[in-house]
């Protein structure tokens, strides 16, 4: 039998793991933000797992190779009736299933992009797979889709049959939802920023939010801060850079290091909002039934009127 020599053969055996993470290393996402330019550039890598999200006509108009659709529906749960509540996290062995379903899995490498400006609804995918313990293999595309085709890169009609499934191991879910109870507790506790991602309009209370016929208070939780959804993004729907982003949170009040909790409606727009408070390196968390919730419980609010009143009545 042909024998390597004890030095050899350690080396041979760690050539594989060697490659492998090689390998690894090539496919490794560089942030949860990533360029068209890098996705064109790793478009092909086996373990890259594509989703695109935003209306299913203009997915099945054009969408870039390899894109999966995907709905929010796909990944919360929702009561459309009026009566519950909407974009609710599920349990870990849902989620698991639900993402299994999309093709993720133990290797994959995760881009959420938006057609359109679906801005929002791509970053609650986004925020759904960190729960899911994958925010570190997952991305989200700059610009979405508009920039995709802005620098002319390939888009397809096609749409491809689904493969095998990737086997995905239980989820450890990130502890990154919280309650109303949470929220009251810690909205003006120092370390944290309670902010209120909805656009200003519903925040100062010229505007009453509600889904399915149903109305929810006017104004916004006692003691949040602004910093509507909209704002964290340029003209052409890519992220602002991180000096624009740290000026809007610190005019807003919220402190370097602070915990964030997010708030919105339904829990997607503050997810875009938050999605900039983690590329700034703020620990985030979301406050899942947003202002739907805190609606039917009849916790108090307030509005910029009022608080402006009272100061003049001190």
């Amino acid at each position: 039998m042909f024998r390597i020599p004890g030095l050899l053969a350690a080396v041979a055996c760690l050539l594989p793991m060697a490659s492998a993470a090689a390998a690894d290393q090539s496919t490794a996402l560089p942030g949860p933000l990533v360029t068209p330019a890098w996705l064109a550039a790793h478009l092909d890598d086996p373990d890259l797992v594509l989703l695109h999200i935003g209306e299913r006509e203009g997915y099945d108009d054009a969408h870039i190779p390899h894109a999966r659709f995907v709905t929010l529906d796909d990944i919360a749960l929702s009561d459309h009736s009026g009566k519950g509540l909407m974009l609710e996290m599920p349990s870990a062995a849902d989620l698991h299933d639900r993402l299994g379903a999309l093709g993720i899995g133990d290797r994959s490498r995760v881009v959420v992009y938006f057609g359109k400006d679906w801005a929002s609804p791509a970053t609650r995918v986004v925020f759904t797979l960190d729960v899911a313990g994958l925010g570190d293999r997952s991305a989200l595309l700059d610009g979405g889709m508009p920039a995709w085709q802005r620098e002319g890169h390939a888009v397809t009609r096609e749409v491809e049959k689904s493969t095998a499934s990737s086997t995905l191991s239980p989820l450890t879910m990130k502890p990154l939802i919280v309650d109303a109870a949470f929220v009251q507790t810690h909205a003006k506790t120092s370390g944290y920023a309670l902010v209120d991602g909805r656009a200003r309009a519903f925040y100062d209370g010229v505007d009453t939010g509600g889904a399915h016929g149903v109305s929810h208070q006017t104004g916004h939780i006692v003691g949040a801060r602004s910093i509507p959804f909209t704002s964290i993004g340029n003209d052409d729907l890519t992220v602002k850079s991180p000096d624009a982003l740290r000026t809007l949170f610190e005019v807003a009040g919220v402190q370097p290091g602070d915990t964030v909790i997010g708030y919105c409606h339904i829990g997607q727009q503050a997810t875009a909002m938050l999605f900039a408070a983690r590329l700034l390196g703020h620990p985030v968390l979301l406050y899942d039934g947003s202002f739907e919730d805190w609606s039917q419980r009849g916790l108090p609010v307030e509005t910029v009127e009022a608080i402006a009143t009272a100061s003049k009545g001190h």
